[in-house]
């Protein structure tokens, strides 16, 4: 018996006017998906805890059974470990992304965001962007002030490591003290600071507030915050006027004009998956957020030449490696980016592209080539958190998913959407799905 996880990034969404009230999941033609609801076990799925941020890390992490509520120290270290970037006690990671703020002549704090990921930069013009940034002299002196040290991405994504931050450290320390108390372990950065003279570091992720002015969203909270805000102001005169950034204006790109920090977070333990589950495996996922769970668990990481984690990646190349990987191993994870990032996009007609390549370049090859192989399988395709085209950004509301036992087969009558899923077997808790999948 072979077991799959299928992970389409943010496919499911509320209703859409522009799509006569249906979500893109509705609205979407998937024969596959919807051959699967109909043949499997449908249901809802909530990946997010109470109280935890909506995103791919929380979701992710649940989906693979490591509880948030235990395990989560920030999205940073999760991406740091995809790589093998080490962080001493007392470090504290950053995702940096690269940003595109407005041109507009006017104070700085009132440009608004534009793109949290500069335009879907693409990977070596990002490095050579944020390797100039940090050898610029004044930059790089409030860098090397503040302890803080960047590691290229090769995308819009970059980590920060900030060396020794005791603040961030004992900010940590208290609030998981005081989450304890209530029989729970709860990520210092949730503690919200409403003052910005507030101790507690505030950091918001950016794509969650595209087109809104960036002085509601820069760092807060003490000493650290400030020195953080002093290297996002400092990165925008850099860049804004970086030859690559004209060149790119010139194409009818966005620029790469300034840097965001956000998702901070200490070292991280994870349970290793094959003692937990007694299944050896592996993911493929273009993205360094799953790459770094999956190293965390002790799965195997499968990079695939071509994958992009946007809309244009090699959804063939991943069909092909998982069914390579399944040779030798127990369980795979493919994981698709695309329809999260066209939604933080603003592009409704790429999230319904990525949807239904998700169905007819995913879905339909691997179904194909596993009966081509007569191998018997359990399938678990879902959606990890909620994307929403009107906010451009997370929700974490329940998700729908569909398991698929190729040994079993049953008529439901029902297609693969989050109305249909909502009133089927619904799971409490995401940290319970791995032991489903694995259940005969």
């Amino acid at each position: 018996m072979k077991y799959i996880l299928v992970i389409g990034d943010g496919m499911a969404d509320d209703p859409i006017p522009e799509l006569d009230g249906k979500t893109p999941l509705e609205y979407a033609t998937i024969p596959t998906l919807d051959k699967l609801a109909c043949s499997g076990v449908l249901g809802s799925v909530s990946t997010i805890p109470e109280g935890m941020p909506a995103g791919s890390d929380t979701a992710i992490m649940s989906i693979f059974g490591c509880d948030p509520c235990k395990f989560y120290t920030g999205r940073a270290p999760l991406e740091a470990a995809a790589t093998g970037i080490p962080l001493c006690p007392g470090d504290v990671a950053y995702r940096c992304n690269m940003i595109s703020v407005e041109n507009a002549d006017i104070p700085f704090e009132d440009k608004k965001i534009l793109s949290h990921s500069a335009g879907s930069i693409e990977g070596t013009e990002s490095n050579k962007l944020i390797l100039d940034l940090f050898n610029e002299p004044v930059f790089k002196e409030a860098a090397d002030k503040a302890g803080i040290t960047i590691h290229p991405g090769s995308s819009f994504r970059h980590i920060a490591v900030q060396k020794c931050s005791d603040l961030i450290g004992k900010q940590e320390e208290e609030s998981s003290a005081t989450f304890a108390s209530v029989g729970r372990q709860d990520p210092f950065r949730e503690k919200v600071a409403e003052d910005s003279s507030s101790c507690f570091l505030t950091l918001t992720p950016p794509h969650d507030h595209l087109g809104e002015e960036l002085g509601r969203h820069l760092p807060r909270g003490g000493e650290n915050a400030a020195a953080l805000e002093e290297l996002i102001r400092l990165s925008h005169e850099f860049l804004d006027t970086h030859p690559i950034n004209h060149k790119r204006r010139l194409q009818g790109k966005l620029p790469a004009n300034c840097i965001w920090f956000w998702a901070e977070g200490t070292s991280v333990t994870l349970p290793d998956f094959t003692e937990k589950y007694g299944k050896s495996g592996s993911i493929i996922s273009a993205v360094p957020l799953c790459q770094g769970i999956g190293n965390l668990i002790g799965l195997e990481r499968i990079i695939v030449d071509g994958a992009t984690g946007e809309l244009h990646t090699n959804y063939e190349g991943k069909v092909d490696a998982a069914i390579k990987s399944l040779e030798k191993n127990d369980f795979t994870t493919i994981h698709i980016e695309a329809p999260d990032e066209c939604t933080h996009n603003g592009d409704l007609k790429g999230k319904l592209q990525a949807i239904e390549w998700v169905d007819s370049r995913v879905l339909t090859p691997l179904l194909s080539k596993l009966n081509q192989n007569k191998t018997e399988y359990r399938l678990l395709v879902m959606s990890d958190h909620r994307t929403l085209i009107h906010t451009r950004g997370h929700d974490s509301g329940a998700v729908p998913y569909v398991l698929f036992d190729s040994r079993l087969k049953k008529e439901t009558g029902l297609s693969f959407n989050e109305k249909n899923a909502e009133n089927e077997v619904f799971i409490p808790c995401g940290t319970d799905l791995m032991t489903t999948l694995f259940e005969e």
